[in-house]
């Protein structure tokens, strides 16, 4: 644990780069050789829309972080928080219970509301617009969503109380889960069941992306699917049943232009079928 705590507290932005650019690669490479979906796409031509807005979040995230540093920070010295309102624990325990409350409030609470205040969807539904789900929509996010979820992760911070090496684990972790739920692969169904009760594996995350409610409006999680069972949002439906996208953006000039993807937001607004 002592070498997880110095690693993480220390992790050079390099070595975060290599972790995102490695799990897209990985991913990558296995979703062109035994895809779930044979979509007929041009898999570049699709990977740069993304790439643009992971680059996007990549700038977002490095101008604010100093504000996480100051949060983590803060909370040490005042010993402010939920984990430090709690017994003491065994240090693998007080990093379980940290990372679970990390994803609570900074991935499944964020992505709730997003879904539900009309505002906040009109900067998430960019994420929804992909109609070729694969491992670069991970981190398809309009720089105003990317701002919104870095503020409800330094609101998790303040309130868990949570120490800047376990921001950088939950934050590494995420993107590593957030690129595998993505990624156009197939796992035997038996182990997408019983990994889905742990985690968010591909088969679940990939309903959250069917094009019509209340699919939409389910499977939040991000790395653990504890809270999508818990709250009753978990819901489940057959690969042939499977389309993605919004059912209000599916024209090609909306879902795949860069120009008209960063303006949705300010676009009047367009309510989705039930």
């Amino acid at each position: 644990m002592d070498e997880i705590i110095h690693y993480f507290s220390t992790i050079p932005s390099s070595h975060r780069a290599l972790i995102l650019a490695g799990g897209i690669t990985f991913f990558w490479l296995i979703e062109t050789a035994v895809p779930f979906i044979k979509f007929g796409y041009n898999k570049w031509e699709h990977a740069r829309i993304n790439f643009f807005f992971t680059v996007t979040t990549m700038i977002v995230n490095f101008c604010l972080a100093l504000i996480l540093l100051f949060a983590a920070n803060w909370t040490n010295e005042n010993h402010f928080g939920i984990l430090y309102w709690l017994p003491s624990m065994n240090p693998w325990l007080f990093m379980i219970v940290g990372l679970l409350l990390m994803d609570l409030i900074g991935a499944y609470l964020v992505h709730l509301i997003e879904h539900k205040v009309r505002f906040l969807w009109r900067f998430h539904l960019i994420h929804h617009t992909d109609i070729y789900i694969d491992t670069t929509s991970a981190n398809r996010h309009h720089p105003g969503e990317s701002v919104l979820r870095f503020i409800f992760t330094a609101f998790g911070v303040l309130i868990i109380g949570t120490p800047m090496w376990l921001v950088f684990l939950y934050q590494t972790l995420s993107i590593v889960a957030t690129q595998f739920n993505h990624a156009n692969i197939v796992l035997p169904k038996k182990m997408d069941t019983f990994l889905s009760y742990f985690i968010v594996s591909p088969d679940m995350h990939k309903v959250h992306h069917h094009y019509v409610l209340p699919y939409t409006d389910s499977n939040y999680g991000n790395i653990f699917s504890v809270w999508d069972r818990l709250f009753g949002t978990f819901k489940t439906l057959e690969k042939s049943q499977l389309l993605y996208g919004v059912d209000t953006h599916m024209k090609p000039e909306e879902n795949s232009r860069l120009g008209n993807l960063l303006s949705i937001p300010f676009q009047k607004y367009r309510s989705p079928n039930s």
